[in-house]
């Protein structure tokens, strides 16, 4: 009987441009005490970020393999990438729909057996060590040569004793991995009058899912009797499968941003200052590093195209347009300050303060109005993107607007939250109804 032989791969991949000068890097690393058994970087040319996590998939298999020829089935690969797009599309829950990655996914499902690899997500801060070697050979790149192992010092980024990295019993999608997860299942069916499940069913709760970033999320309440009712509470009901993501951007900040002025569809359609253009880029790579967003939304309006458009031209992604995105059409308050507003409309402030149903001086849209006009937005884009995760790139009223509807708060809770420009906040959406608010008004990525 063969020995079963176990290994942890942990690959990255960058490019500097996207595409741009690229480079991948890639660790094995031994389960029982964390201690690295070979390392492989190198430097490819020119290539997007995806190309180049996938290049460094395989060349940690390729590793992997190599320390253990004769292991055959006997082999037992765990990688860990910070990439979702490659965990999710190699697990098989994500189509492989771009060319690109096509050819790369087959050679690196055709390494080992696909019983014999797994695959887990992992935060960027947690795989330090391939990151680095993926770093060093870009650098190597750049000054004209390749990378050499003997040069490296990508393990001086991992302790000096490092943490075991054993193969974790329980399966489940990226994030989902922790002991912590499993016991709270069992404790969940234990209080059902259920026994605990065996560890290879320890899956999900019914709705439970990662969130764009790969952090476990608390799970969503299943339905009771009635499918069509989104229901509160827990119950037995079958899994909700994955819910349509929406990720929110505000667009970066144009010239009316700082002074505070209503900038509505109504209005000029100003395009991005040069910090909102910076902030574009700091959002383009978030999110390409998250290697989370697979579709792109736009506003119509020009700052929210621009914005998209940089994120776009990181992830190699299309752009739609959907009018429903549009920013409030503020009438006669566009480019004006909320003091200018008082002092020449007192009264229509006043009574737009008191009521969605109010529209601003001279036709523009009630928040009443533009909730009806999201809220049609949303539905068309949960039911075409269902499952799938989908930046919009949209403006101050539309983004809380969704967060508003998604709590069931009412329409005065426009007015109490805070929206920064470039932030990005998240809402899913799952198929009996139900919502749930991820994130708001995140703004680390643009520090």
């Amino acid at each position: 009987m063969s020995v079963v032989r176990q290994v942890v791969v942990e690959a990255d991949g960058g490019s500097r441009g996207n595409p741009g000068p690229a480079g991948y890097g890639a660790v094995v690393i031994d389960p029982a005490t964390g201690e690295p058994l070979a390392e492989a970087a190198e430097y490819i040319g020119v290539a997007t970020n995806n190309v180049a996590e996938y290049r460094g998939l395989i060349a940690g298999l390729t590793a992997a393999k190599a320390l253990f020829p004769d292991a055959g089935d006997a082999l037992r690969v765990h990688v860990r990438m910070d990439s979702k797009l490659v965990v999710e599309q190699m697990s098989g829950r994500w189509k492989i729909k771009h060319p690109d990655m096509k050819p790369l996914a087959a050679r690196a499902a055709a390494i080992l057996p696909p019983s014999s690899v797994t695959y887990e997500w992992i935060p960027r801060a947690q795989n330090k060590h391939a990151d680095r070697l993926a770093n060093e050979a870009m650098d190597a790149g750049r000054d004209g040569r390749q990378w050499e192992a003997s040069a490296s010092t990508a393990a001086l980024d991992a302790p000096s004793a490092r943490t075991p990295s054993a193969l974790p019993p329980v399966q489940g999608p990226p994030g989902d991995q922790a002991a912590g997860a499993a016991r709270a299942r069992a404790a969940l069916a234990a209080a059902r009058g259920a026994a605990a499940p065996a560890p290879d069913a320890l899956f999900s709760l019914p709705g439970e899912t990662a969130d764009p970033g790969g952090e476990p999320t608390d799970a969503h309440p299943a339905p009771r009797q009635s499918a069509g009712t989104p229901q509160t509470g827990w119950g037995s009901a079958p899994d909700l499968g994955a819910p349509a993501t929406l990720v929110l951007l505000r667009h970066g900040e144009t010239a009316l941003t700082p002074e505070k002025r209503f900038s509505g569809s109504g209005g000029t359609d100003p395009e991005l200052s040069a910090v909102g253009r910076g902030q574009a880029e700091r959002a383009a790579g978030h999110f390409a590093a998250l290697g989370t967003v697979q579709e792109i939304v736009s506003s119509p309006l020009r700052r929210c195209r621009e914005t998209a458009a940089a994120v776009a031209a990181r992830l190699g992604l299309d752009v739609r347009i959907d009018e429903g995105l549009r920013e409030t059409d503020f009438g006669a308050w566009e480019g004006l300050t909320f003091g200018e507003v008082r002092e020449r409309y007192g009264d229509d402030l006043t009574a737009w303060l008191a009521s969605p149903d109010t529209a601003p001086t001279g036709g523009g849209e009630s928040f009443a109005e533009v909730a009806e006009r999201v809220a049609a937005a949303r539905d068309r884009l949960v039911a075409r993107y269902a499952g799938r995760t989908v930046l919009l790139v949209t403006h101050v009223t539309p983004i809380k607007t969704l967060v508003r509807l998604a709590l069931g708060a009412p329409p005065e809770a426009l007015f109490r939250m805070e929206l920064s420009a470039a932030s990005v906040s998240t809402v899913a959406y799952y198929a009996d109804g139900n919502a749930s608010v991820r994130l708001l008004n995140d703004t680390s990525h643009l520090r």
